[in-house]
């Protein structure tokens, strides 16, 4: 297999050819049908006859070794195989019911909404979701995670997949991550995929966020022009990929607020007409108290229809297993709370009991103390008859 999509293989194409090709970073034929014959004659520097006769070549060859469709298809073939089409359950049903039955491959899924409403959270469950069997709904396959914003965590790998009951280190050990610092290096990254996607049978590639660096840094109207087609290039280079290596691939999208809508939801994703016409399915997530709206808001044949889901440890969870360990969560920690006070009762009742013999103590002691002061009662009337005698004495004198 790999020796056929070298690209020695093509009639035409000899050792010079195959060098430029190389070093401009196309290493089998299945690069030429991503990259096109405009891009590859620009980046090699030869004519673009030659580089549309190499192209129609490189695709003659894949046509014959069955690996992308004919030129003229019937729609029967093409809804044969749409049946069996591979797709990547989310693990919850509201999810799945949304995509009717999971991610598909040889698609682009766009993901849009605010901050902190689960795009990134979504990803790693994907990414988690995907390395399960088939018969469990996954494909068997690794994942290529392009992080531009510095939010991939692998711990966060980890605790999905432990709530799934995988190995965690098996888990990780399937995600290539790609960390991209500049929007030239997410390009790059991209488009030197191929031979890593052949060899580690990666299912899903994960662009979080697929908008994030062309909008730090092209700044201003002026510059609006230039990072379209930037953006351009790379959500088409994406797609491509998806379409022509049989996996899936997911692009996070930022939202902006536009101040000219006064009714409604002012959210509106960042890219413009060139992201929404090259995605093929766009989705829309955003907030809803503890919970989590998802919206179909482009399909070819999904009807628009909203979701409500929920994140926990699991990841993208349904909102009734969400309750339901909520309230284990709450019943776990009510028992605790009972235990503790249990304890402090036991802990005060066995402080008491000191306190009741020192109260018999001060009783005795109090006992002992009232003794003198009956003494001193018995005393007080001889005082008196003293004083008494005295007057007597004193009264004839008075005479």
């Amino acid at each position: 297999m790999v020796e056929d999509l070298r690209l020695d293989s093509l009639e035409g194409v000899g050792p010079v050819t195959t060098r430029k090709l190389s070093d401009a970073g196309v290493h089998n034929v299945m690069d030429l049908i991503v990259r096109g014959p405009v891009e590859i004659a620009e980046i090699t520097g030869m004519e673009k006859d030659t580089a549309e006769k190499i192209v129609n070549k490189a695709r003659q060859h894949l046509v014959e070794g069955g690996l992308i469709a004919k030129d003229f298809v019937s729609a029967s073939e093409i809804y044969k195989y749409r049946q069996s089409i591979g797709k990547i359950t989310t693990g919850t049903n509201c999810l799945d019911t949304l995509f009717d039955g999971g991610l598909e491959t040889q698609a682009l899924t766009e993901v849009y909404g605010e901050f902190g409403c689960g795009k990134t959270q979504f990803a790693h469950t994907m990414s988690v979701m995907v390395q399960k069997s088939k018969e469990e709904g996954g494909l068997e396959g690794s994942v290529l995670y392009i992080d531009t914003e510095n939010t991939f965590r692998p711990e966060r790998i980890v605790a999905i997949a432990q709530a799934h009951e995988m190995d965690p280190e098996k888990v990780l050990d399937n995600i290539i991550v790609a960390r991209a610092y500049n929007s030239a290096h997410q390009v790059l990254i991209l488009e030197e995929a191929g031979p890593v996607i052949e060899e580690n049978n990666v299912k899903l590639i994960v662009a979080d966020s697929a908008v994030g660096l062309f909008r730090a840094e092209y700044l201003g109207r002026g510059t609006l022009s230039v990072r379209q087609q930037k953006l351009n290039h790379f959500v088409h280079l994406l797609s491509r990929i998806a379409e022509t290596y049989n996996c899936a691939a997911i692009a996070t999208n930022q939202v902006m607020a536009s101040p000219d809508v006064f009714f409604g939801d002012p959210t509106r994703p960042i890219g413009g007409n060139v992201v929404a016409h090259t995605s093929t399915y766009r989705i829309y997530f955003k907030k809803s108290g503890k919970k989590r709206i998802a919206r179909m808001v482009d399909s070819p044949h999904h009807p628009e229809e909203e979701v409500i889901f929920a994140l926990g440890e699991a990841g993208i969870m349904d909102p009734e297993e969400a309750e339901k360990k909520t309230k284990k969560t709450t019943k776990k920690a009510a028992a605790k709370k009972t235990t503790k006070k249990t304890k402090e009762a036991e802990v005060e009742a066995t402080v008491e009991t000191p306190e009741v013999e020192a109260t018999v103590e001060t009783s005795e002691v109090e006992a002992t103390v009232e003794t003198p002061e009956v003494e001193a009662t018995v005393e007080t009337p001889e005082v008196e008859a003293t004083v008494e005698t005295e007057s007597d004495d004193l009264d004839p004198v008075e005479e």
